[in-house]
């Protein structure tokens, strides 16, 4: 019995202290090792920059996000469109080359490769200074490219700019998420480098681009690889693109499981950035953002078990607190449930409750994707309508 009691300690505060590492120690230490970064100056000439669309059956936005893209501000002379089509089925292409008279290419890639394999074709053969990556349902502000080419500067390969859901959305724990994660990004690149990208909006010196395995999630993998190079990973939170979040938060679920999934397989093409004694500062920030971000439904698990039987063991007042508070929080989600099932107007908390559980879920079954071996390539394009 004092074997199993042990054991129960061991792992219920490994795993507790885990969770509080991913989601509140780690943002606690940044601000505590950060400074205030100097202010930005835009160059003297703006340099050759081509924006890339994704795009796969996006017929709904594609006209849009063209005509966002034609309204940015940057100079006509630097500066290209290009859209690559995913083996499109509708009408996609027909309306991108309605584009043509204005300088908008269509490049359309047979075969269904997915959107990394995509990149990587389209990417060899452009010939600009620095490539926007852009998804066809992500509008640009004006400034938004000049934004991410003016943070660039000696030892950074790629900037990420911020992502912000637009105020209709019904997803209220996922437009919480992001902003929490804008805190985490604003406070990495004050302490370090960014640790991922944004397939939304985020640039890359062509110089420093890395052809990557069409396995791999390239708004993940090339930050990665940028990284291994030997540079770092800015942030532009000035630099902003617009998206609406998924019709439900069973959407989530599914993108989830797929982010996951990649992002695991993508991080066994990385593992020497995992090397404290090689990359001391990104090493922690990986494993404190990413690793055990994605492992925290096995923490939050183990957590819950150990807490169980130290309760039934130990009646020290500690474990009935910390159970009552976790019991608590997953009937919270239980109610968030609910409320998007039979459409019941409850409290705003308890709808994040309910993402962070469903977002957790998907994470874990991304996980498991990935330890038996599969991967997710190709995506689907998201229902917009409504």
């Amino acid at each position: 019995m004092e074997l199993l009691s042990i054991a129960a300690l061991v792992i219920f505060w490994a795993s507790s202290l885990g969770i509080l590492q991913t989601y509140l120690f780690y943002p606690a230490l940044l601000r505590a090792f950060t400074s205030d970064r100097p202010p930005v100056r835009s160059p003297s000439e703006w340099p050759s920059t081509t924006l890339v669309i994704a795009a796969y059956n996006e017929e709904d936005v594609i006209e849009e996000k063209i005509e966002n893209s034609l309204e940015l501000d940057y100079p006509d002379d630097k500066f290209d469109i290009v859209v690559f089509s995913d083996a499109s089925s509708d009408r996609t292409d027909d309306l991108v080359k309605g584009y043509a008279d204005e300088g908008v290419e269509l490049m359309r890639i047979e075969g269904r490769v997915g959107k990394t394999e995509c990149q990587n074709q389209v990417t060899s053969r452009l010939d600009s200074d620095f490539i926007v990556y852009s998804d066809a349902n992500s509008m640009y502000e004006p400034a938004a490219i000049k934004r991410l080419i003016a943070r660039f500067s000696d030892g950074v390969g790629c900037v990420v700019g911020e992502l912000r859901y637009s105020d209709d959305s019904d997803v209220e724990g996922e437009s919480l998420y992001w902003r929490y994660e804008q805190a985490i990004k604003k406070l990495e690149a004050r302490f370090h480098s960014l640790v991922t990208g944004n397939g939304s909006i985020y640039a890359v010196r062509r110089s420093s681009y890395v052809p990557l395995s069409p396995g791999g999630i390239s708004d993940f993998a090339e930050p990665l690889a940028v990284v291994s190079n030997g540079e770092k990973i800015d942030y532009a939170d000035d630099a902003v693109a617009w998206e609406r979040t998924g019709e439900s938060v069973e959407s989530e679920m599914s993108r989830r499981i797929r982010i996951v999934t990649r992002c695991w397989n993508t991080v066994t093409e990385f593992t020497e950035l995992l090397n404290p004694l090689r990359y001391p500062r990104f090493a922690f920030q990986f494993i404190s953002h990413k690793i055990l971000r994605w492992l925290s439904p096995l923490l939050l698990g183990t957590a819950f078990v150990a807490n169980a039987v130290l309760l039934l063991l130990d009646a020290n007042p500690i474990y009935t607190l910390s159970f009552a508070v976790q019991v608590l929080f997953y009937f919270s989600a239980v109610l968030g449930w609910v409320s998007e099932r039979y459409d019941v107007a409850i409290p705003g908390p308890v709808h994040v409750t309910y993402y962070f559980i469903v977002s957790n879920v998907g994470m874990v079954l991304g996980l498991w994707k990935f330890l038996k071996g599969q991967n997710i390539v190709t995506w689907e394009t998201a229902d917009r309508t409504g």
